[in-house]
């Protein structure tokens, strides 16, 4: 059967205010969980997107299959497969699920452990059905543990908004943030190296699926690599963390843009504003970290470094407000909940590979246009250079759709050409907004300022990317045949 759920973190304060205030009329049924997760020494389940586990709750142990693309966001729609069991041992005999593991069960070993105490409640909202899970405890990895927290919605029947309306009740009364990752992820990056910043990865498209459905996989790769990089800023101030939550925001934005006709809806306008809105939010401490990069003057770096304290400050206070808790909630439910909305989507049927490639001649005709580079003002190089940006995008979004050999090998020399014009443009613009970002920190004039961009020689960057540009355009275009 297919599993649709929400889930949200909160903080065992946070779940101890929901516990006191318990928005959901009954009494919670409390048990005493311990989840046993197996996989085999090489972790081939997870490779494929598998998970499987036997839950103990008093004596009844539950051995579950789950099957996934691990793009979701908080929505996770999963395929999973249960059966009773009678030992913490896994029982393979049935022919689908022997085919689904393809040769790993007899390897399978226990490799973590979640227990938790659960609070269950059954709610009925309007004419939805939802189980509400609150589970706090541990995960625990051979001499390794962490703490969990987290409050699951599972829909059983009903309108997939209802997930939300109460998600947002839940957030009303103790903060809480959209979950990007499951128990089984929470083991795995327990036994692996300590995580740091996360990068793009591919979503899981295919030719034959809608324009609305890539839309929807790409988006919620993007707010997963957003919401991995937003929790590793909690515990870290990595510069290339905060790097990669500004490079998934930009994905995101770009994603909504080059998809804007799929949609007739009220929400698509405000989500975009307020994408734009949490990526200045993030600007000020990026421009101070790049700076302190170049910065070779040591009372200079010193200052930088206390400003970017300040910065962090400011933006972790940004990043833990209702504001952006909301606005992940808002995003989650439209890319998943109304994208079964034909209503919203009346190019909804439009194969995705179809548009796709309209989409990806719109955007290289603007980018073709921009010739005479090194007659142009600033402002025009900045259209340029944003152009660019969406059409890199959606060559890297749209990827999975076109790979014969052909297409493959002419996406990675397209790939590369992009890379080179975009990094004499980025070039260009820091040159452009170099007064304008200094200002804004109060350091135009200061010593050591004037060696910040010294190494620019516009004169060279402008050659460099007009030949750039020349040689991106004369590259054959992977998506189409001629």
């Amino acid at each position: 059967m297919q599993e649709a759920e929400l889930k949200l973190e909160l903080s065992q304060s946070g779940a101890r205010s929901l516990l006191k205030t318990n928005p959901f009329v009954s009494p919670p049924t409390i048990l005493q969980q311990k989840s046993v997760y197996f996989d085999t020494n090489a972790w081939d389940l997870t490779k494929r997107g598998l998970s499987l586990r036997i839950r103990q709750s008093g004596n009844e142990r539950i051995q579950t299959v789950k099957a996934g693309d691990g793009a979701a966001a908080g929505s996770f729609v999963r395929e999973e497969w249960e059966r009773p069991v009678t030992a913490d041992a896994p029982v393979i005999d049935d022919p689908q699920i022997v085919a689904l593991l393809a040769g790993a069960g007899p390897e399978l070993a226990p490799l973590f452990e979640v227990h938790v105490t659960r609070h269950r409640w059954n709610v009925t909202a309007g004419e939805a059905q939802i189980e509400v899970c609150l589970d706090v405890g541990k995960v625990v990895a051979a001499d390794r543990e962490a703490p969990l927290c987290e409050i699951e919605l599972e829909r059983k029947a009903g309108q997939p908004a209802a997930l939300f309306d109460l998600a947002r009740k839940v957030d009303l009364i103790t903060p809480a943030r959209l979950g990007v990752l499951s128990k089984a992820e929470r083991g795995y990056r327990l036994l692996a190296a300590a995580q740091g910043a996360v990068k793009a990865s591919p979503a899981p498209l295919t030719s034959e699926m809608s324009a609305a459905t890539a839309f929807a996989r790409s988006a919620a790769v993007c707010l997963r690599q957003f919401r991995l990089n937003e929790m590793a800023l909690s515990w870290s101030r990595d510069a290339e963390v905060l790097h990669q939550a500004r490079v998934a925001l930009r994905r995101l934005r770009s994603l909504f843009s080059i998809c804007t006709s799929l949609f007739q809806d009220s929400r698509f306008d405000h989500l975009r504003e307020e994408l734009s809105w949490l990526a200045a939010e993030t600007g000020q401490a990026r421009n101070i970290d790049v700076l302190i990069g170049r910065a070779r003057d040591e009372e200079l770096a010193g200052r930088l470094k206390a400003m970017r304290g300040d910065a962090y400050r400011t933006l972790e206070a940004t990043l833990s407000s209702a504001r952006v808790r909301s606005l992940m909630i808002d995003i989650d439910e439209f890319i998943s909940g109304s994208m079964a909305d034909a209503s919203a989507m009346p190019m909804h049927g439009r194969s995705a590979r179809d548009f796709a490639s309209t989409a990806l001649d719109r955007l290289w005709k603007k980018v073709a246009r921009g010739r005479r580079l090194i007659d142009a003002d600033d402002a025009a190089r900045h259209r340029l250079r944003i152009a660019a940006k969406k059409l890199r995008y959606a060559a890297e979004f749209f990827e999975p759709l076109f790979r014969s050999k052909i297409e493959t090998k002419r996406h990675r020399r397209f790939i590369a050409a992009m890379a080179g014009l975009q990094d004499q443009l980025g070039d260009l613009n820091d040159l452009a907004v170099a007064p304008g970002m200094l200002s804004s920190l109060g350091l135009l004039g200061v010593a050591g300022t004037q060696d910040l961009f010294r190494a620019y020689d516009k004169a060279e960057l402008l050659r460099r990317a007009a030949e750039a540009h020349d040689g991106l355009v004369d590259i054959k275009r992977f998506w189409r045949s001629r």
